[in-house]
């Protein structure tokens, strides 16, 4: 994925820039209970990351991360607005830290919505080999606090998006 940072943490990261990002996640059932025997898993393999894994190959896969109130934004939607479903729209600049509570936030929203039988206990988000945050706990805490209410970001929607541009209009 690309971003690039505005808020003036590093100039260098001022430019849009890529990274290969990677995501590792670890999931618990929700309620532990004895293998039985046969299947022996809460719930097959392929079903419990076929949604996640869709998300991040067809949608973050090659899209680029830029902050709610970055001047380029408007650009995109002005000049090439064919290409606003591929920005990932962030509150404040698309840091690692931020894009790993946007990420844990929605996965929490596919497992809610695929019933709730799976958990997030930890996300982590591989920006460079020297540049990994890894999260616990949940992203309630390290989310920023929106004018928008949560429910309605797309990082708490169980659905495809990566922004709310395309809901806004």
């Amino acid at each position: 994925m690309g971003h690039r940072l505005i808020a003036g943490s590093s100039e260098r990261c001022a430019i849009p820039h890529g990274h290969n990002e990677f995501v590792t996640v670890t999931l618990q059932a929700r309620e532990p209970a004895r293998l039985d025997g046969a299947q022996n898993m809460v719930i097959p393999f392929a079903d419990a990351k076929r949604r996640w894994h869709d998300f991040i190959d067809t949608r973050l896969d090659h899209a680029f991360q830029i902050s709610s109130s970055d001047p380029l934004l408007s650009w995109f939607l002005t000049n090439e607005p064919a290409r606003a479903d591929r920005l990932v729209v962030t509150p404040g600049d698309p840091t690692t830290e931020m894009m790993a509570a946007l990420l844990y936030a929605k996965l929490q929203a596919f497992l809610r919505a695929d019933g709730d039988v799976l958990c997030c206990t930890s996300l982590s988000l591989e920006e460079t080999p020297t540049n990994t945050v890894c999260l616990t706990g949940g992203p309630e805490f390290y989310l920023p606090v929106t004018e928008a209410p949560p429910e309605s970001c797309w990082w708490n929607r169980a659905d495809d998006t990566i922004s709310d541009l395309l809901t806004q209009n």
